[in-house]
């Protein structure tokens, strides 16, 4: 039978970046919504939004909080990140009638273990670059010296978005691999690596609903991996995306449901894996068909923040629905304006960048845009101050906040997104200006205002050239 969602609904949201503060923000939305709890370490956008957590965040303390769930009643468990789905988080605190939005353990392993995820594709059919899988340094650089064409290099295991090295030499393909497994660059996800054919074409990724029986496929989005504009420099967690993708039609959105997420989802129910939450497919349009690079079991982000400013109806509701398995009876639409989210960065990002300085020009860039138009400032690597005064955000490093604008068309909603994003200001502040350029056909990037942006893309720029 199926629970209705509960009014009020109390709900406890997992994870403290900008995919967070923008699930946080529909949410609030929602007029099901009785408390919503969030970490105590969350950005100031989302303790602005939300309760912080008296609990501790961790698997070790998870009797502790499963009996605070009890005590204020949550209902709803919400997990962002990928790190607490790796963890078991779903796992551990879906008890009685409390339902948990994100997969268990042994289904997110989709993302954590990319050498089980190629090998679940391979059983499947499902279309992906050629690879190898290698837990021997030596095995692994054997391989990489012999290659004649370009390949990708990936820690199989969580990298925060960072893990994956694009090459384009056999050198540099060994020092990838020397990276992930003898220098440690990424920790214990390095341990095993995967190393693959080098795929051509525009990425794509593909957001779906999963409750078990039923695939909702959401409207796909387009990210910017690369630090440096014109798609130089090391890859990054994300530096920009926007929604909805022209090139995504209905016809490709089939074939991506035909030959990639019925046929993965169908391959975890063979091994025992019910799958209820988000299946990301990042894909790659290739002159034969979309390929898949990777699935994370997550919402994407910068993602989310543009799909969230587009997203019509009750968020609270869909999610109980996924969680719930009651999704086909779920309304989902989206707003028929484009939505663009800019990412403002920390100087020195993907690398260590300083922390703890005072963020301006928020509300300015909230202010930006004209009739029928909307600018929302999302927080992600921000904190609180109070020395700085009452309610001052202070940068905590890494990607800062995503301006994310909303207008009638995907060229004026970048300019609007690039324009508010302009407005922010901290030192070493930078962001990509050319987001969406090649959808739009611009064939450079636009100039850059003056100061530390067009300083810091000058210096990526060169290093990516090298």
């Amino acid at each position: 039978m199926t629970v209705p969602c509960p009014s009020p609904c109390n709900v406890l949201l997992l994870g403290t970046g900008g995919r967070e503060h923008a699930i946080a923000w529909k949410l609030r939305q929602s007029p099901r919504l009785g408390t919503l709890w969030v970490e105590p370490s969350a950005n100031a956008g989302l303790l602005a939004l939300g309760r912080p957590c008296p609990e501790p965040i961790s698997t070790r303390e998870a009797f502790r909080l499963n009996r605070w769930c009890d005590r204020e009643q949550i209902h709803l468990v919400v997990i962002g990140p990928e790190g607490p789905l790796a963890e078991g988080y779903a796992d551990l605190l879906a008890e009685g009638e409390r339902r948990v939005f994100g997969p268990s353990r042994e289904a997110s392993r989709l993302e954590w273990d990319k050498a089980f995820a190629k090998n679940l594709m391979r059983s499947a059919s499902v279309p992906t670059a050629e690879g190898k899988s290698f837990t021997s340094l030596d095995a692994a650089i054997a391989y990489a010296s012999v290659r004649e064409e370009p390949c990708v290099v990936k820690a199989s295991g969580l990298a925060a978005g960072k893990g994956v090295v694009v090459c384009e030499t056999k050198e540099q393909a060994v020092e990838a691999v020397r990276d992930a497994m003898e220098r440690k660059v990424f920790g214990d996800a390095g341990r095993t690596v995967v190393i693959e054919e080098r795929l051509e074409g525009p990425e794509l990724s593909v957001m779906a609903l999963v409750d078990g029986r039923t695939i909702w496929v959401l409207d796909p989005c387009q990210d910017h991996k690369r630090v440096g504009e014109g798609d130089v420099g090391p890859n990054t967690g994300g530096m920009g995306a926007f929604c909805p993708v022209p090139a995504a039609d209905d016809a490709l959105l089939r074939i991506v449901e035909r030959d990639v997420l019925v046929p993965i989802v169908d391959a975890l129910r063979r091994e025992e894996i019910e799958y209820r939450g988000v299946l990301y497919a990042g894909l790659m349009l290739t002159p034969g068909g979309p390929k898949v690079l990777e699935f994370n079991c997550r919402f994407g982000d910068p993602e989310t923040q543009p799909l969230m400013t587009r997203l019509q109806g009750d968020l609270l509701e869909i999610l109980w629905r996924t969680a719930s398995g009651s999704l086909d009876e779920a309304s989902i639409t989206f707003d028929p304006r484009a939505a663009v989210a800019t990412v403002v960065c920390a100087e020195g990002y993907p690398g260590a960048t300083k922390t703890g300085d005072r963020i301006e020009g928020i509300d300015a860039a909230e202010a930006c845009g004209g009739p029928g138009e909307q600018v929302v400032v999302f927080h992600a690597g921000t904190t609180t101050d109070p020395s700085a005064g009452p309610g001052t955000a202070v940068t905590r490093g890494g990607r800062v906040l995503t301006v994310t604008a909303l207008a009638g068309d995907l060229r004026r909603a970048r300019d609007l997104s690039r324009e508010a994003a302009s407005k922010i200001r901290f030192p070493g502040a930078f962001f990509r200006r050319d987001l969406a350029a090649k959808v739009l056909g611009e064939t450079a990037p636009p100039a850059a205002r003056p100061g530390s942006t067009r300083r810091r893309a000058e210096r990526v720029r060169a290093a990516g050239a090298g």
